[in-house]
């Protein structure tokens, strides 16, 4: 049985966001960036984050989160360059969430995170 993607579509890894991680193709939309960069915070796939985040806001490195267990993903609105999530996430402390409105910018033919414009 395949595995199913982290992000939440129900679509198993391979066709979902796995062909992102590896750069086999590019996100067509804000959502589809955001649900693969989930997906690459919970598999560990942190160059995929750092490639897909506009160079001019973007830290120097990615580092991994190892206290954090990314466990689901609420997609709330996502309109033209604008996604609202909340994605959960389980610490030794329990339980958790992170919300945010987040801004996408097409650069180069291709999507790129710029920055959280609420939390």
């Amino acid at each position: 049985m395949p595995e199913p993607c982290p992000c939440g579509s129900g679509t198993a890894y391979d066709a979902c966001c796995g062909p992102l991680h590896v750069g086999a193709r590019q996100a067509e939309t804000p959502e589809e960036l955001m649900r693969s960069r989930y997906s690459a915070y919970a598999l560990g796939e942190l160059d995929h984050v750092f490639r897909t985040w506009h160079p001019r806001t973007r830290p120097d490195t990615v580092s991994p989160r190892p206290e954090l267990t990314w466990t689901g993903l609420e997609v709330h609105r996502a309109e033209d360059d604008v996604v609202e999530f909340t994605a959960h996430f389980r610490t030794a402390d329990g339980p958790g969430v992170h919300h945010e409105v987040s801004l996408f910018e097409r650069r180069g033919g291709r999507w790129v995170y710029v920055e959280a414009v609420s939390r």
